[in-house]
C-alpha cells in the first residue's frame, strides 16, 4: 500500500525518474506525477525506491533532486566499500547514508540509493541490500572499465579522423584504425557478411550497411582511388615485389651470375635487328633480322631476349616469376613478371647495346614451309626500335636502305598463306586499346596491319621451330594445342555478311587452347605442334621453354623432367588464367567508364549476332572504339546492319550498360 503524496523512483523506457503518487489506478497500478506534471500508470514492479519520511507535491521534485545531487559522490561510495568489504557487511541506502554522510535525511538516503543502484564496481544488489564485491573482482571490473573507456576514446578519435578525412584533410591512421578500414575493404571486395566493426562504423555514419556504401566511404576517405580496381583486389595477383626480390634484382645487375651459354653464344651483332612494339612497351623481348646467304638463299632470324641469363632455376627471382606466371597488362599500367629494373633493363633487347638472346634462324621454302632451321644462344645488337606505325609507314614508302623489312614482310605473307593452306583459321577483328593516364581515358582501335602481320607470323614461326626441335630431341616442353572446331559450312558462312559478322560466327566455334607436355595440333594456327617461346620476360611458360632448349643445346640434361614440368605448368596455367580474367574485367570496366564519360555521344554499331533472339538481345560492335557490347533492340534488325546507338545507363562498377538505338 502506497499513500498519496509518497515520493517514488520508478522505471520507464526512458530510464529512472521521480514521481509523486496521486491515486490508485485499478487494482494494482498507481497514478504518479513527475516534475513536469506528466502522469504515469505505475505497476508496483516499476517502483525502484520509495523515499521515506514525509509526503511531497510534484512541485517539490526539482528541489529534492538538487539536494540529493549534492551527495552523489562516487568517491564516497568507494570509501564505504573500503569500510564494509573487510567484514563483507551488507548495506542499504539508509545505512549507507548514515555511514558516509552521518545523516539519513530523505534526499541523502535517495542519493545513497542512486550511488548503489548505479554502481557497477563496488557493490552488487542482493534483495533489498547491497553486498560489497571482493577486492580482486573490483580490480578486474576497474580494469575492464578502463579498457572500455580507452576503446571509447579510440572510437571517438577514429570518428573524428573520419570526418576530417571526408573534408579533405590529411590524417594518419593508427594500426587499429587501419584494421577496421581493411575490414571495410574486404566487405566491398568479397561482398559477403560484414564484420561487427564495419556494421557499427557504417551505422554510426548513418550510411547503409552495403558494399556500395562501404566503397563510397573508402573513396571519400581517400583510402581508395575513385576507380579502385576491384577485379585486381579480388584476385591473388601480386601488385608489389617483396623487398628480398627487389634486392636480388639489384644485386644481379651489379654482379651477374655466370653465363652457362657463353662458350656457345653465336655472335650475330653484325645483323641488322629490328624490334617492333607498341610505343608504350618497355619489355622488349623480340627482334627480327633478314640475312642473304652466299648461296642466294634467305635466312630469317627471330631473336628472343634471354632473361634466363640473369637467373638460376629455383632462385628467388625465378620463384617470384613462377608465382606471378605472367606480366599483367592493364589500362592503368603493367604489373611485370620481373622487377622493372631487370625487365626493362638488361633482360630487354635494348637498342644499340649488345644483348644476350636466343636466336632462331629459319630458311623457308617458297611456299612458306620450313626448309631448315637452327637455334642458338647468341649476342645481338638491336639496330632500330620501331613502332607498328613506323613499320607500316616504312613498308608503304619502300624506304631505301630498309629492304630487310620488305623481305621479312614478304616472307610473313607467304607464311600466312601456307598456314591457311594447312587449315589455319584467321580471326581479324578490330580491338580496343584502352589507356588510362592520370584521370584521362583514351580508346584507340587496333586494326590488322602489315606490321602486325609481320611480327605475328615471325613469332608463330619461332613457336613452330621450337616445337619441331623439342619433338626431335624428345624434350618435355609446354606445348600449346587447340582442338579442331566444328565450323559453319561454307554455305552457312556465305549467307552471312562478310567481315566482322562472318568472323564472329567462326570465332564462336573456336575452343580454348590447352597447355601440356604432350604435343598436339593447334587448329587455329594450322600447325601440327606449337610452343610459345617468344616472350620469356612476360610469360613464365616461355621461360620454361628457354631453359629446356638451352640445356639441350649445351648437351646437358633437361632442367625439368616431364613430371616436374607438368606440375609446374598446372600452377602456371591457373595463375595465368586468373591474370587474364583480371585483364578482361579491368578492360571492361574502363571501356564502360569511357562510355559513361561520353554518354552524350552517338556511336555507329555493327550488329554482329543475336544473343537471344526471343528477347531481342544482340551483340554489336562499336566500330569507332572496337568494343563489343550487348544491347536490346526495339525493332527487327539484320546481321551486318549499321545502327546508331547511345548510352542510356552505365555503371562500370556493377558492369551494367544499356544502349538504345537513335534516329530510326
Amino acid at each position: 500500500m502506497v499513500d498519496k503524496g509518497t515520493l517514488i523512483e520508478f522505471q520507464t523506457d526512458g530510464g529512472a525518474r521521480l514521481g509523486v503518487i496521486q491515486r490508485p489506478d485499478g487494482k494494482k497500478n498507481w497514478i504518479a506525477s513527475d516534475a513536469q506534471g506528466r502522469h504515469y500508470s505505475i505497476h508496483p514492479r516499476q517502483i525502484s525506491f520509495t523515499v521515506p519520511g514525509r509526503t511531497y507535491l510534484a512541485a517539490d521534485i526539482p528541489d529534492f533532486e538538487q539536494a540529493a545531487g549534492a551527495y552523489q559522490d562516487p568517491d564516497a561510495l568507494e570509501l564505504a566499500w573500503e569500510l564494509l568489504s573487510p567484514d563483507h557487511r551488507l548495506t542499504n541506502p539508509q545505512e549507507l547514508a548514515a555511514l558516509i554522510f552521518n545523516q539519513t535525511d530523505p534526499p541523502i538516503c535517495y542519493a545513497a540509493h542512486r550511488l548503489l543502484s548505479q554502481d557497477r564496481i563496488f557493490f552488487k544488489q542482493k534483495g533489498d541490500y547491497y553486498e560489497p564485491r571482493p577486492p580482486q573482482q573490483v580490480q578486474e571490473i576497474r580494469h575492464q572499465l578502463e579498457k572500455a573507456a580507452q576503446k571509447q576514446q579510440e572510437v571517438s578519435i577514429f570518428y573524428s579522423k573520419i570526418q576530417q578525412a571526408l573534408q579533405g584533410e590529411t590524417v594518419v591512421w593508427s594500426g587499429k584504425e587501419r584494421t577496421v578500414l581493411e575490414q571495410l575493404e574486404q566487405f566491398v571486395i568479397l561482398e559477403q557478411s560484414e564484420s561487427r566493426a564495419v556494421s557499427e562504423l557504417l551505422q554510426q555514419l548513418e550510411r547503409p550497411v552495403t558494399p556500395a556504401a562501404a566503397r563510397e566511404l573508402l573513396v571519400g576517405l581517400g583510402w581508395w582511388h575513385p576507380h579502385e580496381n576491384l577485379a585486381l583486389r579480388r584476385s591473388s595477383v601480386p601488385t608489389a615485389f617483396p623487398p628480398s626480390v627487389l634486392e636480388a634484382a639489384s644485386m644481379r645487375i651489379n654482379d651477374p651470375p655466370t653465363d652457362p651459354d657463353a662458350p656457345w653464344r653465336q655472335d650475330l651483332t653484325a645483323l641488322k635487328v629490328y624490334t617492333i612494339d607498341d610505343i608504350s612497351t618497355q619489355e622488349i623481348d623480340d627482334g627480327l633480322s633478314w640475312e642473304l646467304l652466299p648461296d642466294g638463299r634467305e635466312r630469317l632470324w627471330v631473336h628472343i631476349a634471354d632473361p634466363g641469363r640473369w637467373l638460376t632455376p629455383g632462385d628467388v627471382l625465378d620463384q617470384e616469376a613462377r608465382r606471378r606466371s605472367t606480366s599483367v597488362y592493364l589500362p592503368t599500367g603493367v604489373i611485370p613478371m620481373f622487377p622493372e629494373v631487370l625487365a626493362t633493363g638488361p633482360m630487354s633487347l635494348q637498342q644499340g647495346q649488345t644483348c644476350c638472346a636466343l636466336s632462331f634462324g629459319v630458311i623457308l621454302q617458297p611456299s612458306g614451309e620450313i626448309a631448315d632451321f637452327q637455334i642458338t644462344a647468341s649476342w645481338v645488337r638491336p639496330t632500330y626500335r620501331l613502332t607498328y606505325e613506323d613499320v607500316d609507314e616504312l613498308l608503304q614508302l619502300q624506304v631505301a636502305g630498309e629492304g630487310e623489312l620488305v623481305h621479312l614482310h614478304r616472307w610473313a605473307e607467304r607464311r600466312l598463306a601456307w598456314r591457311l593452306a594447312q587449315g589455319a583459321i584467321q580471326i581479324q577483328m578490330p580491338e580496343a586499346a584502352i589507356k588510362v593516364t592520370g584521370d584521362q581515358v583514351s580508346v584507340q582501335v587496333q586494326h590488322p596491319s602489315p606490321a602486325r602481320l609481320l611480327v605475328a607470323e615471325m613469332m608463330i614461326l619461332a613457336g613452330e621451330v621450337t616445337a619441331r626441335y623439342a619433338q626431335a630431341a624428345g624434350l618435355a616442353m609446354p606445348f600449346r594445342s587447340q582442338p579442331q572446331p566444328e565450323l559453319p559450312s561454307e554455305e552457312e558462312l556465305l549467307q552471312l555478311p562478310g567481315g566482322p559478322v562472318r568472323i564472329c560466327a567462326i570465332r564462336r566455334c573456336l575452343t580454348k587452347s590447352e597447355v601440356s607436355i604432350t604435343p598436339g595440333r593447334h587448329a587455329s594456327l594450322g600447325l601440327p605442334a606449337y610452343v610459345q617461346a617468344t616472350s620469356p620476360i612476360r610469360r613464365y611458360g616461355d621461360l620454361l621453354a628457354h631453359w629446356q632448349l638451352k640445356a639441350h643445346l649445351r648437351g646437358e640434361a633437361p632442367v625439368f623432367s616431364a613430371a616436374e614440368l607438368q606440375a609446374i605448368l598446372q600452377t602456371v596455367t591457373a595463375a595465368t588464367q586468373e591474370a587474364t580474367l583480371v585483364e578482361r574485367q579491368t578492360n571492361r570496366y574502363w571501356s564502360l567508364e569511357y562510355l559513361r564519360r561520353h554518354s552524350d555521344a552517338v556511336w555507329t554499331a555493327l550488329v554482329l549476332r543475336w544473343l537471344r533472339e526471343d528477347s531481342d538481345l544482340v551483340l554489336v560492335l562499336l566500330e569507332e572504339l572496337g568494343l563489343e557490347l550487348g544491347m536490346r533492340v526495339q525493332r527487327a534488325v539484320k546481321l551486318g546492319e549499321q545502327i546508331q546507338v547511345q548510352v542510356t545507363h552505365v555503371d562500370p562498377y556493377k558492369d551494367v550498360i544499356h544502349l538504345r538505338e537513335v534516329n530510326f
